[in-house]
């Protein structure tokens, strides 16, 4: 896809998602969307594409660091349960807790007993989330095994994004097998009829992101509120004085550029 109808199409759907917003805020509607995926696959991206026009007081972003010694002691889902939404937000987790399915399984971290404890519970869990009037939706974003190590290696020549690639990276690379079965794993217990899951082909980044907000919108019955006519207010004058002059020879930053 060229980059001029990439940004075209776009533009159309982040109009979308600002009415979109509009609806949330006034009915009072609580939504959680999740991506989860393989490393690299792409979950940032499509992050930003859906929040960069919109409120951050409404599209929350959640993208939490590995768990404190402290968090390690609650329950398990503790540290997400206080990001969920209220009134009027919408929740965007960067991984969630399906980080126990995922690299708490595959690299160790949790047990199997835990795993398969959280496997049992989690379908639980969302559907009180969606009786009790949440919506959620679960996105997996999918790449290939040369997408992945493609990007992997752009990462590893390119300064500005090397700060994307950790050593847990490096060693998901290496246990790409082992993701598989534990994303099989994790879909066979929780792609449920009242919480599926969607999966994203996400080579394309360009044509994934458009597809995943759209059919994200689609999945919302929203409707647009209107257009708001604004009318910029004149300047009040009656207190008018040479506001420039009085910041003259205060600290100004060198004019480089």
């Amino acid at each position: 896809m060229k980059k001029a109808k990439y940004e075209e199409e776009l533009k159309k759907l982040q109009v979308e998602l600002v009415n979109l917003q509009d609806w949330v805020k006034e009915t009072g509607q609580r939504i959680v969307v999740l991506f989860e995926g393989r490393d690299a696959a792409g979950k940032g991206g499509v992050i930003k594409a859906i929040s960069e026009r919109v409120s951050p007081r409404v599209f929350r972003v959640i993208a939490l660091p590995a768990p404190s010694d402290r968090e390690k002691t609650q329950l398990y889902s503790q540290r997400y349960m206080q990001h969920l939404p209220a009134a009027g937000e919408i929740v965007i987790f960067d991984r969630s807790w399906y980080n126990r399915a995922g690299v708490e399984r595959v690299m160790g971290f949790a047990s199997e007993e835990q795993v398969e404890h959280f496997l049992n519970v989690v379908p639980k869990f969302e559907e009180e989330l969606v009786r009790d009037g949440i919506i959620l939706l679960k996105y997996w974003l999918e790449v290939s095994n040369d997408e992945q190590e493609k990007r992997f290696k752009s990462r590893i020549k390119n300064e500005h994004k090397q700060w994307k690639l950790s050593s847990m990276d490096l060693e998901a690379r290496r246990r790409w097998y082992d993701y598989s079965r534990a994303r099989d794993a994790m879909l066979e217990a929780t792609d449920t009829e009242t919480c599926p899951w969607f999966i994203v082909r996400n080579d394309d980044k360009e044509r994934g992101r458009l597809n995943c907000i759209k059919h994200l919108l689609s999945q919302i019955p929203y409707e647009s509120t209107g257009t708001t006519i604004v009318k910029l207010p004149d300047r009040d004058e009656s207190q008018a004085y040479d506001d420039a002059a009085s910041i003259e020879g205060r600290n100004f930053i060198p004019e480089e550029y």
